[in-house]
């Protein structure tokens, strides 16, 4: 058997493996690695501004592809630039593997040149993470951290490798996979608790289905058995933040978005429900609101594949442990089997029908200024009219709320936040990943003015690629969910939230080969959304919208779904010193 280096054998395993598109940086302790790269026919190197773009750009390119995302950075500064991706990774379960370059092994721990503890920096923000020593044992851990990363709740797998290892020489044969002593994630659900959780379903007169993002995680069979389930239930569908696309929103079924800023019939069916039979969700913070006050009166099944994640914050009825396509495959033959009929939900959905008349994503028209949400929903229309597959990225803020309020989503993988971690920065390198991996769709990133500045760099990542990326900006010049909040926890002292020096956007877009777009006024929404459409390159658009819009409606923190805000004139000063601490 021949030997190779650890470079080569690292560059072997990825080929192996099926990876086509690695997004990285190089610096001196992974150059063994970038040689082995050069000219490879098969993977292509996506070389990024920043290593926080190369996680993000990597969890945009698993989260529309459902394949693993691969990042390669140097040591020192270039892994700890990519830390915020991996906790990014962590806490929205994407399948991901950093390959980090390390110092040689003689020199660890002696404080040298670019060295980081990257192994004990990560541990507590990736799903695991390895050291490796030996070249002969680089191919399994290369192996296994793929493994890991994809299988059970997806998330990402640290590999640090110290220069000398990349040098030095090991003979190599593709691993066989190994039954690991501890890692077996349970994916087939115990018969008994399908058995029990159909038949609570058949029994209960006012169910809900509450997906989240474990639905698009399990894969496109699972979105497809979700519908099926829906359809011979009768039940309301709603979903958390990462979840949206799992379900159509074009349904008659469909609640919309819950939590903080979910609609108000969503959030009073979870809690006037006599059962929730939640779906790949985790029952987090911003959809709970105040825990005793939850869906008080309810029967909760929890259908997870991470055991840790089931009575965490929310005591269940009912745990089943599973994937949630294998679970819900379960159940749907199951319910067939026995024959169960759709229960008479006329009465519930007689007061669904009552909290949907609230109509509360409507908004009011503010003459000469846009509408934040009207802009959202004039992309929608002009999105859909084009016939194409279209897949939205946001950055973190008001925008992001927005979007997921009045931009309907009809299939899973289209949708790409940042929902547990909410970083800022991650929405156009995510843009960029998906593009990579759906060269034929329409990406656009909806941005904010602030938060599309913590990753602006990338612009020229695109520009190097041909990546037809459109930036789609709602500018209000301020850092708009923290005026917000500041409106409504410290009576409107706007302290260090207003940008009083942003960049000319369309200027900047034209500095790295963009088209630029300004919209100015309502008149020119729809010709300027039109026109990022039709080009054919990158395209910055720079919409100027209501500078104090507020985001509604919201549950306030440390508020019960009942305390819901649907006025603007409500929010003024009412949020308790104990509330505060919440936000």
């Amino acid at each position: 058997m021949a030997e190779k280096s650890g470079a080569d054998i690292l560059v072997e395993c990825l080929v192996d493996l099926g990876v086509e598109v690695v997004f990285g940086y190089p610096g001196g302790a992974v150059l063994p690695i970038y040689d082995a790269l050069y000219n490879h026919p098969t993977i292509r190197h996506v070389l990024v501004r920043h290593e926080q773009g190369a996680t993000h750009m990597a969890e945009g390119y698993a989260r529309s592809t459902g394949k693993p995302g691969v990042v390669l950075v140097t040591s020192g500064p270039g892994a700890t630039n990519a830390v915020t991706g991996i906790t990014d990774a962590l806490l929205d379960s994407i399948p991901m593997v950093v390959i980090t370059g390390q110092v040689p092994t003689q020199l660890i721990g002696t404080d040298a040149f670019q060295e980081a503890d990257t192994v004990g920096i990560t541990r507590h923000c990736s799903k695991h993470n390895y050291l490796v020593k030996d070249p002969a044992k680089l191919a399994g851990v290369v192996h296994e951290a793929f493994h890991i990363a994809t299988t059970g709740r997806p998330g990402p797998v640290v590999v640090d490798i110290p220069k000398n290892v990349q040098i030095a020489t090991a003979p190599y044969a593709r691993p066989e996979l190994k039954v690991h002593a501890s890692y077996r994630p349970q994916t087939k659900a115990d018969a008994a608790a399908i058995d029990a959780a159909v038949e609570m379903l058949a029994a209960a007169e006012r169910p809900v289905l509450y997906t989240g993002g474990g639905v698009i995680n399990s894969g496109p069979q699972a979105s497809a058995l979700l519908r099926e389930l829906a359809a011979l239930t009768g039940a309301p569908v709603t979903s958390t933040l990462m979840g949206l696309g799992a379900f159509p929103a074009s349904s008659d079924q469909w609640l919309g978005m819950l939590g903080m800023h979910g609609t108000y019939e969503a959030n009073w069916a979870m809690n006037q429900a006599d059962l929730i039979l939640c779906i790949g969700a985790r029952f987090d913070d911003r959809v709970t609101g105040r825990l005793d006050a939850f869906a008080p009166n309810s029967r909760k099944i929890h259908i997870d594949i991470d055991r840790s994640s089931i009575n965490k914050t929310v005591d269940v009825d009912l745990p089943v442990v599973a994937d949630v396509g294998s679970a819900l495959d379960d159940m749907i033959a199951l319910w067939k089997q026995r024959g169960h009929q759709q229960q008479d939900l006329s009465d519930w959905w007689s007061r669904i029908a009552q909290w949907r008349a609230k109509r509360s994503l409507s908004y009011p028209e503010t003459g000469p200024e846009i509408m934040p949400q009207r802009a959202i929903a004039d992309l929608y229309q002009a999105c859909m009219s084009t016939g194409r597959d279209v897949i939205i990225t946001t950055e973190v803020g008001q925008h992001q709320m927005w979007a997921a309020q009045h931009f309907g989503f009809e299939a899973p993988n289209k949708w790409l936040t940042s929902g547990g971690l909410g970083t800022m920065g991650y929405g156009f390198p995510a843009a960029i990943g998906a593009q990579m991996g759906n060269p034929d769709s329409i990406t656009i990133c909806i941005a904010g003015d602030a938060s599309i500045q913590m990753n602006i760099q990338e612009l020229g990542t695109a520009t190097q690629y041909r990546l037809p990326v459109k930036i789609f900006i709602l500018n209000n010049e301020y850092m708009g969910m923290v005026r917000q909040w500041q409106e409504l926890t410290y009576e409107s002292r706007y302290s260090n939230s207003y940008s009083e020096s942003l960049p000319d956007f369309v200027k900047l877009g034209e500095a790295y080969g963009w088209t630029g777009i300004r919209i100015e006024g309502p008149e020119d929404l729809e010709s300027g959304i039109r026109q990022m459409l039709d080009t054919a390159g990158p395209v910055i658009v720079d919409c100027r919208v209501a500078k104090l819009s507020n985001c509604f409606p919201m549950i306030p923190s440390g508020a019960a779904h009942t305390d819901m805000l649907l006025d603007p004139n409500q929010i003024a000063g009412i949020m308790s010193d104990e509330a505060k601490a919440l936000v």
